[in-house]
């Protein structure tokens, strides 16, 4: 058996896999998010070993002799995050997230000094991403700045607490803007650029190695024997991509969680900044992938339950039945957008709410925003890689019938949902630590996903004149966003 621990951005994921490295069990704790000024996006770390602890304890309560014959333990995470850790390892202020705007203005900065620099990390500065956070900390939180000892990304911060040493994978050392992508190696001139020793960056070893084995410790905390080996693991662009099989050169699936991603795997290292699209190591030997970004993925739906205090299964049954020509346009830019704008200060809107508009209309939506943002992302992948005509989706969002269909009549692709799909990064997590521990190879975790629905463009007329709308509306926002309101 393993296990496959995710540190999400909403919650904490733990999945427990059979020795056919087939989902076993799940469990999910939900994390708070802290935004202390608009922009801002922080969590404790703290907070994240709490939620595993948790977490395998309830995998654990549902299959009791999981515990003694269990084999490997497996990481992934939301990328970008950045955990500071002092000369005595201990976390100097809470991590700034992968969805923190605070660092828009070293971005452009860079942009302006060191444009060639895009080229060697695989991507366009980006608030969010890690490096820049550093610049930003050096200009508004000096004293913590100065005592940085060592910078770790969320998944390797619970990897230090499992086996006590500092180490991340190339996926994640690629969402740093501090890594040579091509190499696959941290880069002396991007740390140059952005105020980083590059000793406080953590050993890089590929996503199938163990970085360590669990201590008395961390065996003791979790009721697991010590000395099972940790995979590295992977960001969860990458442990994702491996819990569906996406590790050849072509496959590709799109992601929906919190954020959202529309991925396709590389057998070679393909720069293309301008296009906003973010070309990185894959976690495993000899793979790259390109992939479009979405600050916020499935979150709108989320944040539209919050505010009216309504589950987002009703929400979505609702949506159904929205009549069609009230539904207003949203913009999803609640914290920002990556690709294809790269524009960390744009923020969400709808337009053409009516008398007759209603909380249906203005789910559905939502859930248009989400699909149109899809097919800006299609868009910028298939201007450089070839896109495949069909796709698997996963995260939570895909098990939605009516995302999966609108997001299909959007983009003219075929979208399949798998069996375990919302499983994600964590399922991937624990495959990875099953080659970890010796008892699995590439070949064998780059199994097919059975295919439980088919989602087939449907309703296409419906959308055409709204993206091209929703396009324009964007730009027209984009000239007033600085304005005083």
């Amino acid at each position: 058996m393993f296990i496959g621990i995710d540190i999400g951005t909403s919650a904490v994921k733990v999945s427990l896999t059979d020795a056919d490295l087939q989902p076993l069990a799940t469990a999910t704790v939900p994390l708070a998010i802290s935004h202390p000024h608009s922009g801002h996006s922080e969590q404790n770390p703290a907070d994240w070993w709490a939620a595993v602890q948790k977490a395998v304890a309830e995998v654990l309560a549902t299959h009791p002799a999981a515990a003694s014959s269990l084999q490997g333990i497996g990481l992934s995470g939301q990328m970008h995050g950045a955990v500071l850790l002092d000369a005595q390892r201990q976390v100097i202020r809470p991590a700034i997230l992968w969805n923190d705007g605070r660092s828009d203005a070293q971005c452009q900065g860079l942009m302006q000094d060191a444009p060639h620099l895009a080229a060697l990390a695989g991507v366009n500065p980006m608030a969010g991403f890690t490096a820049p956070k550093i610049l930003w900390l050096k200009t508004h939180e000096p004293e913590n700045h100065a005592r940085i000892s060592h910078v770790l990304l969320p998944k390797d911060y619970i990897g230090l607490q499992l086996h006590g040493a500092l180490v991340t994978d190339p996926c994640d050392a690629a969402g740093t803007w501090w890594f040579d992508q091509a190499a696959r190696r941290w880069s002396p001139e991007l740390c140059a650029a952005t105020a980083t020793n590059p000793d406080w960056l953590p050993r890089v070893c590929e996503g199938t190695e163990a970085a360590g084995h669990l201590t008395p410790q961390a065996a003791a905390t979790l009721g697991l024997p010590a000395g099972i080996p940790v995979a590295a693991g992977g960001g969860d662009a990458a442990a994702g991509a491996v819990a569906v099989g996406a590790v050849m050169d072509g496959s590709a699936f799109i992601s929906l969680g919190t954020s959202g991603q529309l991925f396709v795997t590389t057998d070679t290292f393909r720069a293309a900044p301008e296009k906003g699209i973010h070309s990185y190591a894959h976690c495993l030997p000899d793979l790259w992938f390109q992939m479009a970004a979405m600050l916020n993925g499935a979150r709108p739906l989320s944040w539209f339950s919050e505010v009216t205090g309504t589950p987002v299964g009703d929400l979505l049954q609702e949506a159904e039945t929205a009549q069609p020509d009230r539904v207003p346009l949203f913009l999803p830019y609640l914290t920002g957008e990556r690709t294809p704008h790269a524009d960390a200060r744009i923020r969400g809107a709808f337009y053409g709410l009516g008398d007759a508009t209603g909380r249906a209309e203005m789910a559905r939506g939502i859930v248009d925003a989400i699909a149109y943002s899809f097919a800006d992302a299609r868009d910028a992948i298939q201007s450089v890689t070839p896109m495949p005509s069909s796709l698997l989706a996963i995260g939570g969002g895909s098990k939605s019938d009516l995302l999966l269909q609108t997001i299909a009549d959007v983009t003219g692709l075929e979208l399949h949902r798998g069996e375990g799909s919302p499983a994600g990064p964590a399922l991937g997590a624990a495959r990875l630590a099953a080659v970890a521990a010796g008892v699995s190879r590439v070949s064998d975790i780059g199994q097919s996903t059975e295919i439980t629905a088919v989602f087939k463009p449907q309703d296409v007329p419906r959308h055409i004149g709204r993206l091209a709308t929703y396009r324009a509306l964007y730009g027209a926002l984009k000239q007033v966003r600085d304005l005083p309101r």
